[in-house]
């Protein structure tokens, strides 16, 4: 959905008269919240969020994917699937899997680390366990009780922050603010602003790890669009961020569009982004999560589509190493405690 421009704003009439239902969808998920949840295995680390859109899972998740493979683990993903069409428990297999199969953050995380897609968490992480996880990596889910989490690491964006602070649909947040801020166990603050600040201080009075963190173009992918002039179109949680990664690399954007996050890319708009390339002389970038759900459509455009690959790259890395070690040695500890 594409988020409305309300929600980034302060309180508005819109959105006081949304504050009923915001109560109680917030009621809701806070029961849901409150539910048991079932034990498993292998240590389970959430990667989630406050609020609905982006701000950043995937590449935080692929950034821990490749510090818990330099700690010696055997990560795997474990996702929802949102907007594929297959309920699961299912591997993705990008040779034979879509984006409208397992949906396009894990078709693009199975690229680089085994994924299991599930619309029942418990039993995604059996089968999960079955591809010899040493640890269970959730992609979102943070508001779900399905799984007992050893660990949730909660990405925030240090521009947006948590919008205007409300419930949807009065706002983006997914469930109570100050329920979702009592089990974070650590925060990832995406950039350099400031609207994340005040969370960011109540997580670490609480005794919870701060994280500051940035997005990094790689150098490859700069590299292919040196020079270009670009026509940037993007379907994720913030387009304008991603117009920003390409302008502050160096890339010349003359065109921009903006869709909705995981919007499913029609053959006429594709056409039309096309056509829109060629009379302007500009090469099609997006993002790779875009691409992903483009795919084989993009063969037949006539035209070339260029991704901007990014990386998440953490100020502190030695002190994110040391909190996944403790949770990691905490919760298994707990089970062999369990078990005797």
């Amino acid at each position: 959905m594409r988020e409305p421009g309300f929600w980034h704003r302060p309180p508005s009439v819109v959105s006081r008269l949304l504050l009923p239902l915001a109560a109680l969808y917030g009621n809701i998920a806070a029961a849901r919240m409150h539910q048991p949840g079932a034990a498993v295995s292998v240590p389970v680390l959430c990667v989630g969020n406050y609020h609905m859109g982006g701000a950043g899972k995937t590449p935080t998740t692929l950034a821990l994917v490749a510090l818990l493979r330099a700690l010696g683990e055997r990560p795997v993903v474990l996702s929802r699937g949102y907007g594929g069409r297959l309920r699961g428990p299912v591997v993705v297999d990008p040779s034979r899997h879509a984006a409208a199969d397992v949906g396009d953050e894990p078709l693009m995380m199975a690229g680089s680390v085994p994924v299991v897609v599930a619309r029942e968490r418990s039993d995604g992480a059996v089968v999960a366990a079955s591809q010899g996880a040493s640890v269970i990596l959730m992609d979102d889910g943070f508001q779900n009780s399905a799984l007992i989490k050893d660990a949730a690491l909660i990405v925030i964006d240090s521009h947006r922050g948590v919008g205007n602070g409300s419930v949807f649909p009065a706002g983006p947040l997914r469930a109570p603010l100050a329920l979702q801020i009592a089990r974070t166990d650590a925060l990832v603050v995406v950039g350099d602003g400031s609207a994340a600040d005040g969370i960011a201080a109540q997580i670490a009075a609480q005794g919870g790890t701060v994280l500051r963190a940035r997005l990094v173009p790689q150098a490859a992918s700069v590299e292919a669009l040196r020079g270009r002039r670009v026509l940037a179109f993007a379907g994720i949680g913030d387009p304008a961020r991603f117009v920003a990664t390409l302008r502050a690399s160096g890339v010349e954007v003359v065109e921009q569009r903006a869709f909705a996050d995981h919007h499913p890319f029609t053959a006429e708009e594709l056409a039309e982004l096309a056509a829109a390339a060629r009379r302007g002389g500009l090469t099609l970038v997006t993002t790779e999560k875009d691409l992903a759900r483009i795919g084989r459509a993009a063969a037949s455009l006539g035209v070339e589509i260029v991704t901007l690959a990014v990386t998440l790259a953490f100020d502190d890395e030695a002190a994110l190493r040391l909190f996944l070690l403790d949770r990691l040695n905490r919760a298994r500890a707990e089970r062999l405690a369990a078990r005797r």
